[in-house]
């Protein structure tokens, strides 16, 4: 159910585009293309080759995962169609009609970005501020409203939380977690000096 309060907060904030034109590419990037900066965050970290950096990837991949699939289920039992289906807005990038709560955008980027938070990482002010500018340039883009970005930032939040306690203070998940390391990083090792291994000369 959409409250007026919410139509009114989406509506001043969607009305900028109009009046502070310059930022639109702004939004529109971080609307849309910024969670690969995310992405690439992940990939570094993951290669860096660091334990705890790659116990880090893992649970922000769970919390993310986790985060969609409760997304899926509330998509579902509390359909709320997106802004610029049932209001005339200023949609600033192209988005299929379908359901608009909660912000996926929104859980992915903030169950990263209080993952990197909880694991202490140099720059997860930078991380935070960046899932922030996301949730808010969906607003300012047209295709959401405040509650949608405001459900999905607590959801991934919760998501990421939950993750690294489940990681850190129950021994099977643990286990498990560590398990996958194990097997991967041996065999990245494999591959890793079987690449590395130089080629006997030919006589």
């Amino acid at each position: 159910m959409l409250s007026n309060l919410d139509y009114q907060i989406f509506h001043l904030i969607n009305e900028q585009a109009s009046t502070f034109t310059f930022l639109n590419g702004v939004m529109r990037f971080f609307a849309e293309d910024a969670q690969y900066v995310f992405a690439l965050a992940l990939i570094l970290y993951w290669f860096s080759r660091n334990k705890l950096n790659r116990k880090m990837v893992l649970s922000a991949a769970i919390s993310a995962n986790l985060g969609m699939g409760i997304s899926f289920i509330i998509g579902h039992l509390m359909y709320r169609d997106r802004p610029f289906v049932t209001h005339t807005v200023i949609q600033l990038i192209k988005h299929p009609a379908n359901a608009s709560f909660p912000s996926d955008h929104a859980i992915g980027a903030f169950a990263l970005a209080v993952t990197f938070w909880l694991y202490g990482k140099r720059f997860r002010m930078f991380w935070l501020a960046a899932a922030l500018l996301i949730g808010f340039s969906r607003i300012w883009a047209g295709v959401h409203y405040p509650s949608d970005v405001a459900a999905g930032a607590l959801v991934g939040a919760l998501c990421a939380v939950s993750t690294q306690f489940m990681l850190l203070r129950f021994k099977r998940p643990q286990q498990l977690a560590d398990s996958c390391l194990e097997l991967y990083e041996k065999a990245e090792h494999k591959i890793w000096n079987k690449s590395t291994k130089p080629q006997s000369e030919d006589a």
